[in-house]
């Protein structure tokens, strides 16, 4: 960083604090603070790139007392695959420089810095990259003021180290590209205005992922992230995207690589203890294999890993089996000519760090260059020109060209905006004046390809176009494990159509061909609905049958849909059919038995017809009013044959005709006999001394009583059709599973008033008939009346709690049997006994008896 003063920088402390407040006026110069930082590789040339790798994974912890001024942090742990990385960044710089087409006539340089994977010392070496070296700056017009010292910045590796720099050089507009950083966050140019990458945004990786797990049917997953940016927000978004697909993480926990042993040993017991049997690990490569090896002390085996890019293509990862098996995402593959080469010639880099250089040999050949107590015979002196390819080393592993390739791209992105803004053609105009923003702008607008083939740009927020390689770690024959593509997933295409996997080719978790299953509950069968579990997630339910009405034909259905209500459900609910009609059929044995029953009443009645028109000159028939007999004797066959109309599947015509046949019929049977009953009573009125009643009523009385009583419910009958009319009715209440076919009465108050004016007649009847029923006639048809009354009334007193609740057709088989209990009652009481007389005692069917005047 810089500070300005209006003073001479004397380097004498005390007298610094003295002449602060002095307003002399000095020239303007900017002071470095702090020592300066010296870049591990470096070139010069016209114009400088930056970089900024992690060549070490970690550092020592100090103790400070803050008394003294901190020393420098001290980097350990080699850590190959950056170093590789910058390699790449070289090599693209000097293929430019030897370029003829791009940028000719000018020099690229770098200028590349080890981070040591900590989040300061990033955020340090970019200041140094923006700021440069020098202990004081020449004077300028504007205090502190200087082109930046660098064109664009390479790096970094991980999403959080770059989410620092990339807020303290945003300001300043200076370009920044990483190739391997992928967090969501970094795409908000709000917060992140000069930031770029070469890599896809974990927004698409996690979306992927999920998209991935709901493909194999995995609904109950754990989730395992790195403890940082990149693992923390990429989690978040599958988590998001998860839930929309229906899928529950049963656990979700972080660590990062530093933590102590006992969390990460948390995270173990996590893992034996759940029962989810699919784990997405959202791990960068250093974190990754921490946790493996504590893995394989435990042999947890049989878990399917779904990873993420940031360790499913590593090389040092894939060596223990124990996650064989696994399925990811990668960056395409990609191959750029030359590079594998230039990477294990490390001769090319100009320029070294001593020390860097130092461990790079001393680390890649495994010799300790500080071995004093060695015999000269077992020591070896590195010189720098040892061949790197014969040696068995993770260095000569080429897994990460795809990453290469993205370092590669940066690089040219940059190259191409200086060309653009230089107007360069055979030469290039170097009186431009080079603005960060300028080149920022300009490389935001960029679109080439590369020599390979590869198209280039950026979108609005700075990312690539995102699509992934789905990688399946295969054993082979030789015992390591093989990358194998079995997949793509492209987000510029539609969502059906974006992932695209070869099922067949994939192996799973203990070199199983069999998918795994990983739910928290087995699917619900058609039939069944699921039941959320109390306190558990969306993912833990129970199966409850469908209730009777209802029927689910999906699986894992969250509702039964209640069937069409001539419809039923099945036995196993998972289908409705039509329910079965029930109405009062012939076929049936109820109905045969009715019909039979209805057929013997009316040739009983025709029977007695018989008899009687054969006796119609024997007293007893014309003692009893034989017209009004034969009246009644065809009423009863009316009586016996409308029950016929009751019985079959309802129809709009059958609906109206049984209710009248029926209410007509039997008032003009109760009619008849209600006009016998009135012969009798008068009869014996008119025996009478001076009794001049039977002129009054005499037959033409009779059939007119008969008329105008039958009239009266012929009229009823009239304006209850015309009002209301009983209609066919498909009944779905009474029986749940059956449609009851059945006659509606329309208007109620219309059957009701049919039924209340027999009612009338056969009370009226009962009583004048009880009245004359010790005439002294010996042979008195008023008590024969008297009892079919009283049977007459019995039945149908009792037939209306019966009709009401009786279920479906059996309230038809009701009414029916009460109109055959009825008219069999009026017929037996009123003529079997005179037929008895009439066929079996013929001396008593005389005047004289029938008068009881017998000595």
């Amino acid at each position: 960083m810089t500070s300005t003063h209006k003073f001479p920088v004397w380097g004498w402390a005390p007298f610094y604090l003295l002449v602060v407040g002095s307003e002399q006026a000095q020239e303007t110069v900017c002071w470095q603070r702090g020592d300066p930082e010296i870049p591990q590789l470096f070139k010069d040339g016209d114009f400088i790139l930056g970089g900024v790798f992690s060549f070490h994974s970690s550092w020592k912890d100090r103790q400070e007392t803050y008394t003294t001024k901190p020393l420098p942090l001290e980097c350990t742990s080699l850590h190959f695959r950056d170093f590789q990385f910058a390699q790449a960044m070289i090599f693209a710089i000097e293929e430019i420089n030897n370029s003829t087409d791009l940028l000719p006539g000018i020099s690229l340089g770098y200028k590349l810095y080890d981070s040591c994977g900590s989040i300061a010392r990033s955020v340090q070496v970019a200041l140094a990259l923006a700021n440069g070296n020098e202990i004081v700056s020449v004077p300028s017009e504007v205090p502190c003021t200087r082109p930046a010292q660098v064109q664009a910045i390479m790096g970094e590796t991980s999403s959080s180290p770059c989410m620092a720099m990339a807020t303290v050089i945003g300001p300043f507009y200076i370009p920044m590209i990483s190739h391997y950083a992928t967090c969501a966050c970094l795409s908000d140019k709000t917060k992140y205005p000069s930031f770029l990458r070469t890599i896809p945004s974990d927004y698409y990786q996690s979306r992927a992922l999920a998209k991935l797990v709901k493909h194999f049917g995995w609904t109950w997953v754990g989730a395992i992230r790195s403890n940082n940016d990149y693992g923390n927000n990429g989690i978040t978004i599958f988590t998001e995207t998860a839930q929309q697909l229906g899928i529950c993480l049963e656990y979700s926990v972080s660590f990062f690589r530093t933590d102590p042993p006992n969390k990460i040993q948390k995270i173990i017991d996590i893992i034996k203890r759940s029962t989810s049997k699919v784990i997405v690990a959202f791990l960068s490569s250093l974190d990754m294999e921490i946790l493996v090896y504590k893995l394989s002390d435990y042999n947890l085996t049989g878990y399917q890993w779904i990873g993420s890019e940031g360790w499913i293509f590593d090389t040092e990862i894939n060596r223990h089996h124990i996650l064989d098996g696994a399925l990811g995402l990668s960056i395409p593959k990609a191959f750029v000519n030359g590079m594998r080469e230039f990477i294990l010639d490390v001769r090319t880099v100009s320029s070294w760090d001593t020390e860097l250089f130092t461990e790079f040999w001393e680390t890649l050949f495994d010799f300790n260059f500080n071995q004093s107590n060695s015999s000269a015979e077992n020591q070896r002196e590195c010189t720098g020109h040892e061949d790197l390819s014969k040696l068995q080393h993770s260095f000569i592993e080429m897994s990460h060209m795809p990453i290469f390739n993205n370092v590669y791209k940066g690089v040219y992105a940059v190259a191409h905006a200086l060309h653009n803004i230089l107007s360069c053609n055979e030469t290039c105009n170097f009186k431009v004046k080079l603005d960060p923003y300028m080149i920022l702008e300009r490389i935001r607008k960029i679109h080439f390809k590369t020599k390979e083939g590869d198209d280039v740009y950026f979108d609005e927020n700075g990312d690539p176009p995102a699509k992934y390689e789905i990688i399946n770690w295969q054993p082979t024959e030789k015992g390591i494990v093989a990358f194998v593509t079995v997949g793509l997933y492209d987000a510029s295409l539609p969502a059906d159509k974006q992932l695209m996997l070869q099922n067949k080719s994939l192996i799973w978790a203990q070199n199983s061909k069999q998918v795994p299953v990983s739910v928290c509950s087995e699917k619900c069968s058609p039939g069944t609905r699921k039941v959320l579990q109390k306190g558990k997630p969306v993912c833990c339910y129970d199966c409850i049958r469908c209730a009777e009405g209802e029927m689910s034909n999906i699986t894992d259905s969250i509702t039964c849909v209640r069937c069409h209500p001539e419809f039923w459900s099945n036995e196993r609910r998972d289908a409705c059919v039509k329910k079965e009609s029930e109405f009062l059929s012939y076929e049936e044995i109820m109905g045969a038995l009715l019909t039979a029953a209805s057929l013997f009443g009316t040739c009983m009645t025709a029977v007695v017809a018989l008899i009687f028109f054969r006796h119609r000159k024997t007293p007893i028939v014309r003692a009893n009013n034989s017209e009004l007999s034969f009246l009644l004797l065809f009423s009863l066959t009316l009586c016996f044959l409308c029950s016929l109309t009751f019985i079959g599947q309802p129809s709009e015509w059958s609906c109206m005709l049984r209710h009248t046949a029926f209410g007509i019929t039997f008032v003009l049977c109760i009619s008849c006999v209600l006009g016998k009953t009135m012969v009798v009573v008068m009869a014996f009125r008119a025996s009478l001394p001076d009794s001049n009643v039977m002129k009054w009523f005499g037959p033409t009385q009779q059939r007119l009583s008969v008329l105008v009583f039958t009239l009266i419910q012929v009229v009823i009958c009239i304006l209850w059709l015309t009002m209301s009319p009983p209609f066919p009715f498909k009944n779905f209440q009474v029986i749940k599973d059956k449609i009851i076919l059945e006659c509606a009465l329309g208007s109620t108050l219309g059957f009701w008033a049919v039924l209340g004016y027999i009612g009338v007649l056969a009370t009226f009847c009962f009583l004048l008939a009880f009245l004359a029923r010790k005439l002294p006639d010996n042979f008195n048809e008023a008590k024969f009346i008297t009892f079919s009354m009283l049977i007459f009334c019995a039945v149908w007193i009792t037939f209306i709690p019966a009709y009401v609740s009786s279920p479906g057709k059996f309230s038809v088989a009701v009414e029916i049997f009460a109109i055959l209990a009825s008219s069999f009652g009026l017929l037996i009481c009123i003529f079997i006994p005179k037929c008895y007389i009439m066929l079996l005692r013929p001396e008593k069917n005389t005047k004289k008896h029938m008068m009881g005047k017998l000595a």
